[in-house]
């Protein structure tokens, strides 16, 4: 790992941050300053074992020498020309992606918020052209507790009233339902209907799975209403759950997959809508765009991204380490854990309130060379890069149970 430049301490540069930063992340008090695999350095040359990956934006580790080879070579020869012009990588990258998720076309963008905008979009607009939706009257499904977002239209469906509040008048056009209820998402879906939009684990919610067979409804109650199924893959997807997708473990093909995160390697901001060509064909030039996206320096690292899931390794380490997770976690329950939902390198933990939030939780985790983040209440997310060895991972579990045994 390269060593870090130890100028002023931690302390002094999270003092530093405070007048000139917006408040709209509370992080951990650790500043992290060289990274290599799955391993982070802050200031003053401490260690701690990254346990979150970027919430799945470095499911390759920091630094990738594959990834960090590709930047490189590009970085030296084009970075980006918008797309008012060709460039010799888009393509490749596009091919590669379609192949890999099993889709026909792809819309690139740059962050994950936007490829749900994008996503949104042509939904509505295939539900006017090609559904005969009346002008202005589609209408999106989407499940309680998502997170897809914090743009304005995107917390317009959010049930989470710490990104709602204070952001309104809120973009029409979205029906909510429980999570998990095919029943109440099939009673939602009318002849207005474009789209159901959900992740097929709900990540910000506490990795929330699904009951068996539940996307697999979702495929059919859409098939059968003549709406579009859309799965937001953006931190379940690419490997995480141990499969390339998480739709996969149900043999589900989606019309839409929203991909990001992962897709750029933790070097860039790559993201996609990947679907159907009758789908994403209704797009017309001038109708939607991003300067950045599509980017040469993005399709490069993306386009390496996808050799890496290729093979197929990375798939295969996050179902087998998975299983060493869950192992452990049931380990821990009972001792601090009362409960957890796992699938792949990708878990949401339980802690026993008595021991504290989820915030006490991370921060003596961190204490003891640990990065894990809390979400809601007393629960922690696990989700160590796929590059993690077993020997690492179970040193990470010996920590957590070590910091609820203290209480």
């Amino acid at each position: 790992m390269t060593a870090p430049v130890r100028t002023r301490s931690s302390a002094d540069l999270i003092r530093a941050e405070e007048p000139v930063l917006a408040n709209n992340y509370h992080p951990l008090p650790v500043v992290v300053a060289s990274a290599e695999g799955a391993w982070v350095e802050d200031v003053e040359g401490r260690r701690y074992l990254d346990m979150l990956a970027g919430y799945s934006a470095l499911n390759f580790g920091h630094r990738h020498p594959a990834l960090v080879g590709a930047a490189h070579r590009q970085l030296d020869r084009l970075t980006l020309t918008s797309r008012a012009f060709h460039n010799d990588q888009l393509a490749g990258f596009a091919e590669r992606l379609t192949a890999l998720t099993g889709t026909d076309m792809v819309l690139p963008m740059n962050t994950g918020a936007e490829a749900v905008e994008s996503g949104i979009k042509v939904a509505r607009k295939w539900a006017y052209e090609v559904k005969g939706v009346p002008a202005d009257r589609a209408t999106i499904v989407v499940a309680a507790d998502n997170f897809h977002g914090r743009t304005t239209t995107i917390v317009s469906f959010s049930t989470d009233e710490t990104a709602r509040a204070g952001f309104g008048p809120f973009t029409p056009g979205f029906r909510i339902v429980p999570y998990n209820d095919l029943a109440a998402l099939e009673a939602a879906i009318d002849e207005t209907t474009a789209a159901v939009l959900i992740e097929p684990i709900q990540g910000e919610a506490g990795v929330l799975i699904p009951d068996d067979g539940y996307l697999a409804g979702v495929r059919e109650v859409t098939r059968r209403a003549g709406c579009l199924f859309i799965a937001d893959e953006i931190q379940s997807g690419l490997g995480r759950t141990g499969r390339t997708l998480a739709v996969e473990h149900e043999s589900v093909v989606p019309d839409v997959v929203l991909l990001g995160k992962a897709l750029g390697g933790g070097i860039v901001p790559v993201s996609a809508v990947a679907g159907r060509r009758d789908v994403l064909g209704v797009l017309r030039p001038g109708e939607h765009g991003s300067t950045f996206g599509g980017n040469p320096l993005a399709a490069a690292v993306g386009t390496a991204v996808v050799e890496l899931l290729e093979t197929g390794e990375f798939q295969r380490r996050a179902d087998e380490l998975g299983v060493l997770l869950r192992d452990g976690l049931s380990d821990l329950t009972g001792k601090g854990v009362v409960g957890f939902r796992a699938r792949g390198l990708w878990a949401g933990v339980d802690v026993d309130p008595a021991l504290g939030t989820g915030r006490e939780v991370s921060e003596a985790l961190m204490r003891e060379g640990i990065l894990v983040k809390d979400t809601h209440g007393s629960t922690i997310r696990l989700a160590p890069p796929l590059t993690i060895t077993a020997e690492e991972l179970e040193g990470a579990l010996a920590t957590l149970g070590k910091v609820l045994a203290r209480g």
